[in-house]
């Protein structure tokens, strides 16, 4: 099972707070484990032009007004940036499913500084990773719920209605689900 593209979402009493309500978008997934950005957990009082005056890069008249996202429990003070095929850096971005790249590095934040960034970006601040066989016992656990990504999901639904957007694209209520989980 490959998930990279995908989007997992977190059932209710999965567990781990961090993740309560979570819909997180899988950048990488092998044997080896999967590393994700939570998509819907803004950090209400961080936005874009503050974390660029935090690296010395001024934002530019044209330089998007973006809030930060939590986007998981690692590595939480480094930046990565979900975005439109639009823009590449090369070496540096990860070229994901459905054209769509996640860049880690200086470049990009430079770029939307300047207004020449890409059109559709979603910052975060942290990842999730999971070690081998990891994510797939927690999907066995019934800790999440696996769909298929959007770009509507991604860059368009408000942050507080990601979640239900996400069970609603897999034909599911948020009211039917349980914390409980079982086994038939």
């Amino acid at each position: 099972m490959d998930l990279t593209g995908k989007v997992l979402i977190a059932m209710p009493g999965m567990g781990d707070p961090r993740f309560d309500g979570s819909v997180v978008y899988i950048c990488s997934h092998s044997q080896d484990g999967a590393m994700g950005l939570i998509i819907n957990k803004p950090l209400r009082d961080l936005r874009l032009a503050e974390v660029l005056r935090k690296i010395n890069l001024p934002p530019g008249p044209h330089a998007p007004d973006l809030v930060v996202h939590f986007g998981g429990p690692v590595e939480t003070g480094r930046g990565f940036v979900l975005h439109s095929a639009d823009y590449r850096a090369g070496k540096s971005t990860l070229y994901l499913p459905d054209q769509l790249g996640m860049t880690a590095t200086r470049d990009i934040l430079e770029a939307m500084a300047l207004g020449m960034g890409p059109q559709r970006a979603l910052i975060t601040l942290g990842y999730a990773g999971w070690g081998e066989g990891q994510l797939e016992s927690e999907i066995a656990d019934n800790g999440w719920l696996t769909a298929e990504s959007s770009e509507a999901l991604l860059f368009a639904v408000e942050d507080d209605a990601k979640w239900a957007a996400a069970l609603q694209s897999i034909g599911v209520s948020p009211l039917m689900l349980s914390a409980q989980a079982g086994r038939a």
